[in-house]
């Protein structure tokens, strides 16, 4: 008997230290075996589902760390969780867990999607406004004071009725934006401590001209746009920090300044974009990239850029069509950058399209090569229907699909009416035709040239049949054909 109650109590005891939860620098570290009691023991709980082997998560792992200590300083009861999905595969499923670094924010174990930085202070400004009214309310001077300390950038707002209809502007404005903390005051102290009337809104920050006020409109988005443009410096320098804000915010439009950190140019040309650049704030971002960064290398290679250009200015539209320009000299002087930026906004300048040289070999095997210059001659053929890889040297897929698209070409190569290409779309750009994953495969129809996209199997079968077909077969949107390449550069990486 008394055996049967210690195996008992083992097994009790063994469960108990199954779901034992353990920490990593405050960070929970979760299992499937611990999961469920920690969702739903902690009211609040943001969970990281990684792998030990990606960039971007050993990038976030201290600053999620940090953001972990920055909440246990402010006695919250929010925590931070982690989970290694290459462990963890069945918990990875169960929440859709598709790429790494992957974020979700539990309430009560019902999970939403993580939307705010990667920075510690943006995980930390995101979480408080998650759970917890979304604009602190200052009392005292000295409250006030510390606000603003605590953080970059902060936005206050001054009002003598917190019910009024401005205020509540701002607090649905406050509600809506992750990236900045903001409060609200009706003391009669605060407001002459800063020399606030009533209905201003003032953004302070510890750079350029450290305060802001607001002279818009009192609607949601107008606060958003002033917040997301005095946010950023007025030259912002580009870095995992900043990466998400420079192109995922709002301002579309960048005037991106290539330069050597170690380098006397550095400083001069900073300076110049900096005299400048706040005319043109609400219209477009002034952006360093230092060149002798190893990780800016791919950015420099999407420009067609090489480093003996350096210094030298772009500028980029991301709408809908991204586009690119160069500036027609290399004086990166404060007049001639603001003369490039003018032209730009008014609608002057003509795009800047990559070209690489044509080899002289071009067509000598079975798959001919496509530069910009002789894409429209070989291409718009209308005797033949042209087939066409749009690739990136450095794509997971394309280097796959090689072998393959090899012997498309080498099947094709004595049928007069077929013809088998592909171009390097990295360094090769045409203005009728924007490619935005990689590999991807048009063909070009002849007669009428009418463009039809492949998105079928990329087998040997899958392609040949697409090309015997003239098009018709393969045409159809595949939706378990993964269309973009794992190592292409995100939007806030580019």
């Amino acid at each position: 008997m008394k055996a049967i109650v210690a195996l008992c109590a083992l097994i009790a005891l063994t469960g108990v230290f199954a779901d034992e939860i353990t920490t990593d620098e405050g960070v929970l570290v979760l299992t499937k075996d611990n999961f469920k009691s920690a969702i739903t023991d902690n009211e609040f709980i943001l969970v990281e589902f990684y792998a030990p082997w990606c960039g971007h998560c050993k990038a976030l792992a201290p600053e999620y760390a940090k953001a972990a200590k920055m909440l246990e300083d402010d006695g919250s009861n929010v925590k931070l969780g982690k989970v290694d999905a290459t462990e963890q595969g069945e918990l990875a499923e169960e929440h859709g867990v598709r790429g790494y670094p992957t974020l979700k924010f539990f309430r009560n174990g019902n999970p939403s999607e993580y939307s705010g930085g990667r920075q510690a202070a943006d995980i930390v400004n995101w979480l408080k406004k998650k759970t917890g009214p979304p604009a602190q309310e200052l009392k005292t001077v000295e409250e006030a004071k510390a606000f603003i300390d605590k953080d970059k950038v902060v936005i206050i707002g001054f009002f003598k009725d917190q019910t009024s209809d401005n205020a509540k502007v701002f607090l649905d404005a406050a509600a809506s934006i992750d990236d900045q903390p903001f409060a609200i005051t009706s003391d009669e102290a605060v407001f002459a401590e800063y020399g606030a009337e009533c209905g201003n809104i003032m953004l302070f920050k510890q750079f350029d001209e450290g305060k802001v006020l607001f002279e818009g409109k009192y609607k949601v988005q107008e606060i958003k746009k002033f917040a997301a443009t005095n946010s950023l410096p007025l030259v912002v320098d580009f870095n995992h920090e900043t990466a998400q804000k420079i192109f995922g915010g709002e301002i579309k439009s960048h005037l991106l300044l290539f330069l050597n950190k170690d380098e006397d140019h550095f400083n001069t040309v900073s300076e110049a974009a900096r005299s400048i650049a706040k005319p043109f704030r609400d219209q477009l971002l002034f952006v360093t990239i230092d060149t002798k960064e190893e990780d800016h290398q791919r950015i420099m290679e999407f420009f067609g850029m090489k480093k003996e250009e350096v210094p030298a200015a772009r500028l980029i539209r991301l709408e809908e069509d991204m586009a690119k320009y160069k500036p027609e000299t290399n004086d990166l002087s404060a007049e001639s950058l603001k003369e490039f930026v003018q032209a730009f906004l008014d609608g002057k300048l003509k795009q800047h399209l990559l070209s690489q040289e044509l080899p002289e070999d071009w067509d000598k095997e079975p798959v001919k090569v496509l530069v910009a210059s002789n894409f429209d001659e070989v291409v718009m053929d209308k005797t033949k229907d042209v087939l066409v890889e749009f690739y990136a040297p450095w794509c997971g897929h394309c280097k796959q699909l090689v072998p393959i698209y090899d012997k498309v070409a080498e099947h094709f190569k004595d049928n007069d009416a077929i013809l088998v290409t592909k171009m390097d779309a990295t360094v090769n750009e045409l203005e009728h035709t924007k490619v935005t994953s990689f590999p991807t495969l048009k063909l070009y129809t002849k007669e009428h040239n009418k463009v039809v996209e492949y998105n079928g199997p990329r087998t040997f079968e899958g392609l040949t049949k697409f090309l015997e077909t003239g098009g018709e077969d393969g045409a159809g949107a595949d939706e378990n054909e993964e269309t973009e390449d794992d190592d292409a550069p995100r939007k806030d990486e580019l």
